[in-house]
């Protein structure tokens, strides 16, 4: 069996090398995002959270794009009213693109019954999904908080108006606002993970991709090599013509599910 790299976030790559080593397979993180707290972004930041702490409800849903997002968002010593069931007494419910941010919705107190997502055996896990399900929550008038990363130096609103989600959220009649929670940005390799990266360029080693962003640092860290004998693994289309525009010889794609992820990585020779 294939020995396979986990590119998530620190925190995010050491649950799935844990649920898949539990799996019997052989699993290691190379974290290709770094997750950090976003100083500039904390008054907006607060203020949402303000909002959401005190009746009456203000929003009629808050959309999590991860479990960083909830994270950060509910991080106790910036929000030490707010917690999950304050949130389910507002009435307001707890959007999610799938089930990783709702396993982290439900550790920070949210009920089940207040959290939408993505049905587990859903094709993708991603905003489209979502709105499938969420799509009749939503009024005229209803304003719906996205709470999200952004890339290191973005600026605050960059992408707000072409966001797809909030698109079909305005076409039904409501408002969006976005809030950032943290910022994403390329890791510092050291010289270990440097010799792991080129070390599985070309040792028969599957990268575990979930992001686009993750492969465009991958390829910024080790400028130069040569992808061609590398053997990727995508869990969406869109990350997996990433991984092809960056020079990946073989690249596959799968469901997102830990237990599809699972099963392909098993069924590999």
């Amino acid at each position: 069996m294939r020995r396979v790299l986990v590119t998530r976030p620190a925190q995010d790559a050491a649950q799935w090398v844990a649920d898949l080593q539990a799996q019997g397979i052989a699993a290691e993180a190379l974290p290709l995002i770094a997750i950090t707290a976003s100083p500039s972004n904390q008054a907006a930041l607060q203020a949402a959270r303000e909002r959401l702490a005190h009746p009456p409800a203000f929003y009629r849903a808050v959309m999590f794009v991860s479990g960083n997002a909830v994270e950060h968002f509910f991080e106790s010593n910036h929000a030490p009213a707010l917690t999950g069931k304050a949130l389910a007494a507002l009435e307001t419910r707890a959007w999610t693109p799938g089930p990783g941010t709702a396993r982290a919705l439900l550790q920070r107190g949210v009920p089940a019954e207040c959290i939408d997502g993505p049905a587990p055996d859903a094709a993708q896990f991603d905003s489209e999904a979502l709105w499938a399900r969420v799509a009749p929550q939503v009024r005229p008038g209803d304003r719906v908080l996205v709470v999200r990363g952004a890339s290191a130096g973005e600026p605050p609103g960059l992408g707000q108006g072409r966001d797809w989600l909030a698109a079909r959220i305005h076409a039904a009649g409501g408002q969006v606002d976005f809030v950032v929670a943290y910022e994403r940005g390329a890791p510092a390799f050291d010289a270990p993970q440097q010799a792991l990266a080129r070390r599985a360029a070309h040792d028969g080693t599957l990268w575990l991709f979930s992001s686009s962003e993750a492969i465009a640092h991958l390829g910024r860290a080790l400028p130069g090599q040569d992808w061609a004998a590398a053997h990727a693994l995508a869990t969406h289309p869109r990350i997996a013509q990433a991984a092809r525009t960056a020079g990946f010889g073989c690249v596959s794609e799968c469901k997102p599910a830990l237990a599809d992820v699972a099963a392909f990585i098993k069924s590999c020779p």
